[in-house]
């Protein structure tokens, strides 16, 4: 059996799945990824935001009430 002789020059090339799609799957995975990191951290950034509602609630009302007619009469001493 006679074999062939190494060939030279012969070049190939291959193009990485990234380059055919490279958007593939992103909506997906950023929703999920999304949800994941909001699922993880939601300890750490809920309760802040909590007490700032209800501290911003109290103080609107209070306000509310001191610049109010009965507000102003229990003030007047002062």
């Amino acid at each position: 059996m006679e074999c062939s002789p190494a060939q030279k020059g012969v070049v190939t090339y291959t193009l990485s799945p990234n380059r055919y799609n490279p958007m593939a799957g992103a909506l997906k995975n950023a929703v999920f990824n999304t949800y994941r990191r909001t699922y993880h951290q939601i300890l750490y950034w809920l309760p802040p935001f909590v007490l700032a509602y209800f501290l911003m609630q109290w103080a609107i009302e209070r306000n509310e009430y001191l610049n109010s007619k009965p507000g102003r009469a229990e003030n007047e001493g002062e």
